[in-house]
């Protein structure tokens, strides 16, 4: 069988936001693959179901089902905005029901199914001196993109959003049958995703309402009239609430206590306030985020299921009454969105052999069936092997290593470091890290550690490196190396280092504070901490809580003059969370200095290109990134 090739960026058809329908017997999802001719992506909803093959439904996304399964919801773009879409699913084509200005949001039906509440982009409230609205435009309408934009406070953009100018996240409650639209919520805040209480009077959501809260990370759960009123509070300040959810008659929310630095867990709401949900487990609950796999919690016949991360891996987990919680997956799996129904669960997981798959675990059944064959046909992958290292102070480090077990030793080798840095590698196949696969082939011993701060093995673990970014974690990644060399695997004179956001600052600490490293390939990275405080999207959080002390002993300009190393820089230019100028900063002074550089900037691309952005970026990544090292460790010099 044929090994994965550059090409293959293009070939991967990855599902993502499973819904099982009420009855348990099919999952509707959105699948989303590379559309080459119009350089984007493409998402589709399809239809899965045990015994049949799967099918497309509409071009669309984010597919919810009524409650009486007849109909399902999705959304799709009108005129470059979202809107949301009704499909009939006993015959008829797919219709728009909202014509929201701004476009509208993900689907929640109401428990009588005639209405559908939906968090989405709201218009500039007018400017309080009654001249201009605060976004530069008319009032009710798109603000002008050309007016000037006035700032007062520090949150006034958002990675992939860009400016807000003025524009907010409300709750709107949209009439099934005519169409008609009621904004619920409004205010200078932005609300999250709404949940429905019970009997369908009251939507639950998170926010934060704190006029300071561009100074003063906080967030609380919130309750209000579905008809609109003033939201009612039902947290104190001592939970920071990121979500919250109606499952039955228990309000449940997910939550960290005292701060924005620690694990993420689940509490129930009541009277007499928030009593925290036990697991058992000393991990971190995963609701589901861009990059960060998990899903919302739900239940499953009468228990809790949730999301939290082990060991690398995304997994799920059921509640039985009055127990601890058990995994209810494979080891190595890592879940991505779950839909519960019919007591039944759907789910996506990567696998070592696939991106995503969708799942059904069927009532009675202690292992889920596989629906969907979305995995790249024919291909031969490498599948990594999981390793414990041991850093110097006997922490145990866990990480994965991809090779060739015939390739040549010792061989050259890529030390790959993940962001965040609450984040974590999984032993699954990547989408977008071909290139693991593709220097495999070549020859190379890919290596991706979970050093302190990684998600998924303990919450001392996960804060670790609080205040000590690149001190603390240094040696985790140094250990894992010389391992591979003491081992003859890995050559100590060909090293290469690579990581994206976190992993490109670390990418760029390594490379200033050791000698180690032949070559480095930074993406997206933090390189200046004082210059990012300032300049990105959450540069308070990472100087309050993150980073908090000395930002010049934890950044990597600091110790620039070091840098012997040849540096690939690859950064986004809409990039407002690592903003483009920490590459530039990084780039001037290699340059100055004689030192091997390059900086590739992509235009358009946010923080998160390497998932969301144009198919033509992702390619060029891995094409440069593999070309970078083979020129600068391989030896070939082309």
């Amino acid at each position: 069988m044929p090994r994965i090739g550059l090409d293959d960026v293009h070939r991967f058809a990855v599902p993502s936001d499973p819904a099982l329908r009420p009855d348990g017997g099919a999952v509707a999802y959105t699948l989303t693959s590379a559309d080459l001719e119009a350089d984007e992506n493409r998402a589709e909803v399809w239809l899965a179901a045990p015994g049949a093959e799967p099918r497309r439904l509409a071009r669309g996304s984010a597919p919810r089902w009524s409650p009486d399964g007849r109909t399902l919801a999705f959304l799709r773009p009108v005129d470059g905005k979202p809107q949301l879409h009704l499909l009939p699913m006993d015959g008829g084509e797919p219709y728009a029901l909202t014509r929201a200005p701004l476009g509208a949001g993900p689907a929640r039906w109401s428990p009588d199914g005639t209405r559908l509440a939906y968090a989405g982009p709201a218009a500039p409230e007018p400017d309080p001196r009654g001249t201009r609205p605060a976004g530069s435009g008319l009032a009710g309408e798109e603000p002008d993109p050309n007016a000037p934009v006035v700032i007062d406070r520090l949150d006034y953009k958002a990675d992939g959003a860009g400016l807000l100018r003025g524009i907010t996240t409300h709750l709107f409650v949209v009439d099934v049958a005519s169409g008609e639209s009621t904004q619920v919520t409004e205010g200078d805040f932005h609300a999250g995703e709404p949940s429905w209480s019970p009997d369908g009077t009251r939507l639950a959501f998170a926010a934060d309402l704190n006029a300071d809260r561009d100074l003063r990370p906080g967030g609380a759960a919130y309750t209000v009239p579905a008809s609109g009123g003033e939201p009612e509070r039902l947290t104190g300040p001592d939970l920071l609430c990121g979500g919250v959810w109606w499952l039955g008659e228990r309000l449940v929310a997910a939550a960290q206590k005292g701060g924005p630095v620690g694990h993420v867990r689940l509490f129930e709401l009541g009277p007499g306030g928030a009593a925290e949900i036990g697991t058992g487990l000393d991990r971190n609950v995963m609701t589901g985020h861009p990059g960060y796999p998990g899903a919302a919690p739900a239940l499953l016949g009468g228990d809790l299921v949730f999301c939290a991360r082990d060991g690398g891996c995304s997994h799920l987990y059921r509640i039985p009454g009055g127990e601890l919680a058990t995994k209810i997956v494979p080891e190595e799996v890592s879940v991505a969105g779950a839909s519960t129904a019919g007591g039944g669960v759907a789910y996506v997981a990567a696998t070592p052999h696939s991106a995503g798959e969708i799942f059904l675990l069927e009532p009675g059944e202690t292992a889920a069936r596989r629906l969907t064959g979305h995995a790249l046909a024919g291909a031969d992958l490498y599948v990594p092997e999981r390793r414990t290292f041991t850093a110097p102070d006997g922490t145990l480090v866990e990480g994965f290593v991809w090779r060739d077990e015939n390739a040549a030793t010792p061989g050259p080798l890529l030390l790959d470091v993940h962001g965040g840095p609450h984040n974590a590698w999984a032993p699954v196949l990547d989408n977008f890290r071909v290139y693991r696969q593709i220097l495999a082939a070549r020859g190379w011993t890919v290596l991706a550690i979970n050093p302190r701060a990684s998600d998924g093995y303990g919450e001392a673990f996960y804060t670790a490196a609080v205040g000590a970014w690149g001190l603390a974690d240094t040696q985790d990644f140094l250990a894992a190396v010389d391992t591979l060399i003491a081992e003859g695997v890995a050559d100590p004179e060909r090293l290469a280092v690579t990581g994206y956001s976190y992993g490109g600052y670390m990418t760029c600490w390594l490379t200033a504070t050791t000698d180690r490293f032949k070559a480095a390939v930074s993406g997206g990275p933090v390189t200046d901490l004082t210059s990012m405080s300032g300049t990105s999207d959450m540069g308070l959080l990472l100087k309050a809580y993150e980073c908090p002390g000395d930002l010049a002993a934890q950044s990597p300009l600091t110790h620039v003059d070091e840098v012997t190393a040849p540096t690939l820089l690859l950064h986004g230019e809409s990039d407002d969370r690592c903003p483009v100028g920490q590459s530039e900063q990084w780039f001037a002074a290699l340059r100055e200095r004689g030192v091997p550089v390059r900086l590739v900037r992509y235009p358009g691309a946010s923080h998160l290109f390497q998932g969301g952005g144009r198919p033509s970026h992702r390619y060029d990544y891995n094409e440069r990134m593999i070309a970078w090292l083979e020129q600068w460790v391989s030896g070939s010099r082309s």
